[in-house]
């Protein structure tokens, strides 16, 4: 195994895809000769040459487009969005074609696709650089929606999206990018895509989370583990569409006490969801109100104030404490 920063490891699945499969193409701004913005396709023009690693125009709606065409010719493309935020210059074939085109067609023509998308606050970056959109995606018919929290999963994740029948959005902690290394297999993995994970096991509260507030999210649990004497598990939902209701609500119905916490707006958020579904399964074994510690309901503000905007591992430890006086 070698270690890994999330860059490496996405690099590693890029590089494994190529490499294994003649279908799989990427394409997007600056991903050949300038090797993206994060450096993410670094060496990748070099390997496989400019038929399998495509520099595109300055158009999102371009990129996008042409990878509808790539799919629908059996081809597998991938295609990256410098950031997230520049994204929605290309909703309207994300909406009206990518997420349609099985359904329209009957099933004759699947979508075979990965958008990547580098989100998330935290880098200090200016606006349409740092928000989390992630509730458009899942709240979209037809995606899957796919948010990995560590280098080695991102790896896993990103090579089942690619060979996935059915197109895939995958958010990209950008604040998670270079911050920690993991080993990662020197073979190929791939995770379940739908399928949650218990990081961490416990008996009194569950923590939910994933992407980027992984991290404090567990620092979090751990400081209230050991100041309180307090079993706490904690679940990386991986995916945010389709979720996995089952592992959530048997955690919760474990521990009869939940928090969920994700950096997006708190309105209509991936956490709302959650808790509906927690209350339709579990609501009998709740011994508290269950809390959410998210963004608030405001445009990501400048590099000035973004870490009040960030849910961090003192907003969750108060809001676990809440929970678990109640």
């Amino acid at each position: 195994m070698a270690l890994m920063n999330m860059v490496g490891a996405i690099n590693r699945a890029l590089d494994d895809a190529l490499r294994d499969d003649d279908k799989v193409v990427l394409l997007g701004q600056d991903i050949g000769q300038d090797e993206g913005v994060f450096r993410v396709t670094a060496d990748l023009l070099a390997r496989y040459g400019d038929k399998r690693v495509l520099d595109t125009p300055l158009a999102e709606g371009a990129i996008v487009g042409g990878a509808v065409g790539l799919a629908l010719y059996g081809l597998k493309p991938v295609s990256e969005m410098q950031f997230s935020g520049f994204a929605y210059q290309a909703y309207h074939q994300i909406e009206q074609h990518v997420a349609r085109f099985r359904n329209r067609t009957r099933g004759r023509f699947g979508m075979s696709m990965v958008i990547r998308m580098p989100y998330g606050g935290g880098i200090r970056a200016v606006e349409h650089h740092s928000e989390s959109r992630e509730t458009i995606y899942a709240h979209t018919p037809g995606l899957k929606m796919v948010i990995p929290s560590t280098p080695r999963n991102a790896r896993a994740l990103l090579l089942a999206s690619i060979y996935d029948p059915d197109p895939v959005i995958f958010y990209e902690p950008k604040a998670v990018y270079r911050a920690f290394k993991e080993e990662v297999p020197d073979d190929p993995e791939q995770m379940p895509i739908g399928k949650a994970e218990v990081v961490r096991e416990g008996r009194d509260l569950t923590l939910i989370s994933y992407g980027a507030m992984m991290r404090p999210t567990l620092e979090a649990a751990e400081d209230v583990a050991d100041a309180d004497g307090v079993s706490i598990e904690v679940v990386d939902l991986l995916t945010v569409s389709p979720l996995d209701t089952a592992t959530i609500t048997d955690s919760v119905a474990k521990t009869g006490r939940a928090v969920m916490i994700h950096e997006g707006p708190r309105t209509c958020g991936i956490g709302a969801e959650v808790v509906a579904r927690i209350v339709e399964k579990s609501l009998m074994h709740l011994e508290a109100p269950i809390r959410r510690v998210t963004g608030y309901d405001v445009q990501f503000p400048y590099f000035a104030r973004e870490r009040a905007f960030l849910p961090n591992a003192d907003r969750i430890a108060h809001a676990a404490r809440e929970v678990l006086a109640f």
